[in-house]
């Protein structure tokens, strides 16, 4: 079997704006569960990950690796947040056995020891900090074995529904744009978009 590269290629650092050392935990994260569930790189529509990440916590650039890494992006509507504040992600596939990866506590702890985040926690943003300082933080990461970062546990009965597609569409009756017929509201009558309609959702 050929070894995996973990290493994120150029282009998913541009895609995500800057070094760090998380985008690439979350690109190896899906270059392994891709090799665990036997698929390759998501292409089309069937691949779908659901991430435990939430907001205002820096390390939701796994995210962006993980989409770089699997092809279940952002776009494509086949990648969400439960928004539980958790730096793990559960990738399902019809006909496999959804697999969940978590960044493992003591990987963590011993993560936060780096020099790279004595400057993220004076707040200054990843691009500021000394490339030097990120190589260091990112070589650390690729150098440990799989096994001390992630947990991973098989979930057999995780179930998903992925929505079903539709390209059929309606004018709003309002403003005149079109919009898909999943989030048309009526109102009077009368079809209407969300942001016309004054309903919330």
């Amino acid at each position: 079997m050929s070894q995996l590269s973990y290493e994120p290629p150029d282009w998913a650092y541009a895609f995500h704006g800057h070094r760090c050392p998380f985008m690439p935990l979350g690109y190896r994260m899906g270059v392994l569960a891709l090799s665990r569930l036997g698929v390759g790189r998501e292409m089309d529509h069937t691949l779908h990950v659901i991430c435990e990440l939430g907001e205002g916590h820096p390390q939701t650039c796994l995210m962006d690796g993980i989409q770089a890494a699997t092809g279940a992006t952002v776009g494509k509507a086949l990648i969400e947040k439960t928004y539980w504040g958790k730096l793990a992600a559960t990738l399902w596939y019809p006909g496999k056995t959804a697999v969940r990866y978590a960044l493992r506590p003591s990987f963590l702890d011993a993560f936060g020891a780096q020099e790279f985040f004595a400057y993220r926690m004076r707040g200054i943003e990843p691009s500021g900090i000394p490339d030097g300082v990120t190589d260091q933080a990112v070589a650390w990461t690729l150098a440990q074995p799989d096994e001390e970062v992630y947990a991973i546990e098989e979930r057999p009965d995780f179930t998903y529904q992925p929505p079903k597609g539709s390209f059929n569409r309606t004018a709003c009756s309002v403003c005149g744009e079109y919009v898909f017929e999943r989030y048309v509201r009526i109102r009077d009558g009368k079809p209407v978009c969300i942001p016309c309609s004054g309903y919330k959702g």
